[in-house]
């Protein structure tokens, strides 16, 4: 008679012998994520990291005198006052879609609370890591270039829009009209 030990041997030597063996290892590929928006017409994607919220447009931004145009106001967001800037109309862009696909990206760093306007939202996106290029397409408009940390392949080029970039950018933060 037979141990549970000596059993239980026996049982494992058959398993091996009987196995198909583990499946061949594929290479995993690396995969960088961000938010995809667009902007005039140019499909970009902001760094995960620097998106905290995606919002509507809300019906009313109650308006601050005295402050350049692309310096929409401030609007109620979860208790807090959110300044809310046109992105599109900071850099010079027309905006190229309805009102009603417009959204607000958030910037939360730090101290720093800031919503940017942009002309959609398609969401989260993923590239394939090694499709990166710092290289940006000719064709991308000047305005943007700034602000870009190169570009993501798939079935078009996206643009790598960094939040932060913009935001310490020395006209971004000066959102007060020039006295004479």
């Amino acid at each position: 008679m037979s141990t549970p030990f000596e059993l239980l041997l026996d049982l494992d030597q058959r398993a091996r012998a009987n196995s198909d063996g583990l499946p061949a290892q594929q290479d995993l590929k690396q995969y960088w994520s961000g938010v995809g928006f667009s902007l005039a017409g140019e499909r970009c994607v902001a760094p995960l990291s620097e998106v905290a919220e995606i919002l509507h447009v809300p019906d009313s931004i109650t308006l601050v005198p005295g402050v350049k145009s692309w310096m929409k106001g401030v609007a109620n967001s979860r208790g807090r006052l959110l300044p809310v800037m046109d992105l599109g109309e900071f850099l010079g862009l027309e905006p190229s879609s309805a009102s009603t696909t417009r959204r607000i990206l958030v910037l939360e760093q730090g101290d720093l609370i800031c919503g940017l306007i942009v002309d959609g939202v398609q969401g989260m996106q993923h590239f394939e890591a090694d499709t990166f290029s710092d290289c940006i397409p000719a064709s991308t408009s000047e305005a943007l270039q700034p602000f870009l940390a190169g570009s993501y392949q798939r079935e078009a080029s996206y643009l790598v829009f960094s939040l932060l970039t913009l935001a310490e950018h020395a006209s971004f933060m000066q959102v007060a009209l020039e006295t004479a």
